[in-house]
């Protein structure tokens, strides 16, 4: 590390603590924002792939899904929405589905 704060002290490196080109990415931006279209990719099966080793031959021990969440982020007014509610939601809209047919039968 001495010799990292060496280069620093140098002269002719200086601009680089002052040049934004070489300063770290935050975290808030690093992700990049996905709307609820996309939050799918989150937990569908047709997303996810098992790894087993990486493009080098090392064995690896996580999935697709891992990495999506690693690059993306939900969206603010998405995230408002957890995986439980959407679970809920779809369960409500099943039932209603299922309720229409019996309504219509009656008819």
């Amino acid at each position: 590390m001495s010799s990292q704060e060496e280069i620093l002290s140098d002269g002719r490196f200086s601009r680089i603590t002052r040049d934004p080109r070489f300063w770290e990415m935050p975290e808030k931006e690093r992700k990049v924002k996905i709307d609820k279209r996309f939050r799918a990719m989150f937990h569908d099966k047709k997303f996810k792939l098992k790894y087993t080793v990486d493009k080098r031959g090392r064995p690896v021990n996580y999935t697709s899904t891992e990495n999506l969440r690693k690059f993306y982020a939900l969206s603010e007014s998405d995230s408002d929405i957890s995986e439980g509610d959407s679970e809920e939601l779809t369960e409500k809209k099943k039932k209603k589905k299922k309720a229409k047919p019996k309504e219509q039968a009656d008819s």
